[in-house]
């Protein structure tokens, strides 16, 4: 039983669980009913996605220090109780399930899923 942290869209793991993506936006141009099969994600869950105004905050990120205030936003939104809740709803899973979480981003070390990847395990998360 374990999350993994993974890039939307790409093919999946096997025994990867469900997969939920953890973005602002879906896919653009993929209908709804194919998001699945075409390893985007089963479920949509922005509740752990970047506001839209951290969000390009993060697109925008070119220096170490832009970075650094992009992880400080995120990490300040998802303390909010509901964000808090839905990652210790997740860490807790993570011990009973297989599934994975993700974001489009190609770098996963300047993605948020990067920091999703800190705060499960900060919470105690089983992570793969």
């Amino acid at each position: 039983m374990s999350i993994r942290i993974v890039r939307l869209g790409t093919p999946r793991a096997s025994g990867e669980g469900l997969r939920i993506g953890t973005v602002r936006r879906p896919p653009r141009g993929v209908p709804k009913t194919e998001f699945a099969s075409q390893d985007w994600y089963d479920v949509w869950y922005p509740n752990l996605a970047p506001s839209a105004e951290t969000m390009q905050l993060g697109q925008a990120v070119a220096s170490d220090k832009e970075w650094a205030a992009f992880r400080k936003k995120y990490r300040s939104e998802m303390a909010e109780p509901d964000a808090s809740r839905s990652l210790d709803l997740l860490a807790a899973l993570s011990h009973q399930s297989h599934f994975s979480v993700g974001c489009y981003c190609e770098d996963e070390l300047r993605c948020h899923r990067s920091l999703l990847r800190e705060l499960l395990g900060e919470r105690g998360a089983k992570l793969a």
